[in-house]
């Protein structure tokens, strides 16, 4: 008898046309470290008497389907997931490479279908319906760079083959640690430790009274956009700033030495007054949990620019 490992799983995307149908064809192979997206339907006691101590059947409760999936910040791939976050991207180049660039503010997110295969069982579990609610990652100085994406679904679809075709592969192309820099105006911003970065979209779930148990949708509200850096005090530029409440530009990037790269531009950032502890003889550190919001000149809040060979997310 098969046993399922996760060495073995499968994961595709695809971008859906109408919420909660999965698409016929169009899927993708997705690069994944783990994931905790699936649906659960847990069970009310009965509170009825006049039955004896032994309690009445319990009944079943509302079906909710989210999770998490962690998805490595490559070249290819990160495309889709940014693309689930910020809306369809305004790409240029009349030839690789293209640049996709992404922009905070839209009233409509685009909808997906994702099926986890586990063939071993098997098991191929379609999720419609998926909206990202959430996406974040840190920088530092090693380990392995990811992110980890949010999801909230409509339903789960379970079979015992596959809904997805022969998926399109991808060249999977991976950002290290070692190939990020931050930069604030434009200038590189020295003594970072760590830093974290976190956009929200803060999605409505629709939950009505249906038949199937389901959503029947997830709107997007007041987008959120936080973070958190920690560095080594040297100097008091951010803290003046933050004593002056005034914002600034602050750009997380990732290069490869081929040419693909990942830019992700806050345009105003807001920092809050830290407080300064000496905890011992070793370095000062100070953490500036960070806030960002709408830019009055650039007309929104963040950009996020990706530049790869693919010519259309």
């Amino acid at each position: 008898m098969a046993r399922a490992q996760g060495a073995r799983a499968l994961m595709a995307l695809a971008f859906e046309t109408t919420y909660g149908t999965p698409p016929a064809s169009g899927f993708t192979r997705m690069p994944f470290a783990s994931t905790s997206l699936g649906a659960e339907q847990p069970l009310l006691n009965s509170e009825l008497l006049g039955y004896g101590r032994d309690p009445l059947a319990p009944i079943k409760d509302a079906v909710t389907a989210d999770g998490d999936v962690v998805v490595p910040l490559d070249a290819e791939a990160f495309g889709f997931w940014l693309k689930a976050a910020f809306g369809a991207p305004t790409t240029t180049g009349a030839e690789a490479p293209y640049s996709h660039e992404f922009q905070s503010g839209s009233w409509t997110l685009p909808s997906m279908s994702i099926e986890t295969g586990m063939p071993e069982v098997p098991r191929y579990a379609m999720y419609s319906g998926c909206v990202l609610d959430q996406i974040t990652w840190q920088m530092q100085r090693s380990g392995l760079l990811t992110a980890t994406a949010r999801l909230v679904a409509q339903g789960e679809t379970v079979g015992t083959t596959t809904s997805a075709g022969t998926p399109a592969a991808l060249d999977l192309k991976r950002f290290g640690h070692f190939n990020g820099a931050i930069t604030r105006n434009g200038t590189a911003l020295g003594n970072v430790v760590s830093a974290e970065i976190t956009y929200a979209n803060n999605l409505d779930r629709i939950e009505t009274i249906r038949n199937d148990g389901r959503i029947d949708g997830a709107d997007p509200s007041i987008a959120a956009l936080t973070g958190r850096i920690e560095v080594r005090f040297a100097d008091q530029t951010l803290v003046t700033q933050a004593i002056n409440g005034e914002a600034c530009e602050m750009e997380f990037a990732y290069v490869l030495p081929s040419g693909e790269s990942f830019t992700f531009t806050v345009h105003a950032v807001y920092l809050p007054r830290p407080r300064i502890e000496i905890s011992g003889p070793q370095g000062v550190q100070a953490t500036f949990d960070w806030q960002a919001a709408r830019d009055s000149v650039v007309g929104r809040m963040c950009t996020a620019t990706l530049i790869n060979d693919i010519e259309v997310y």
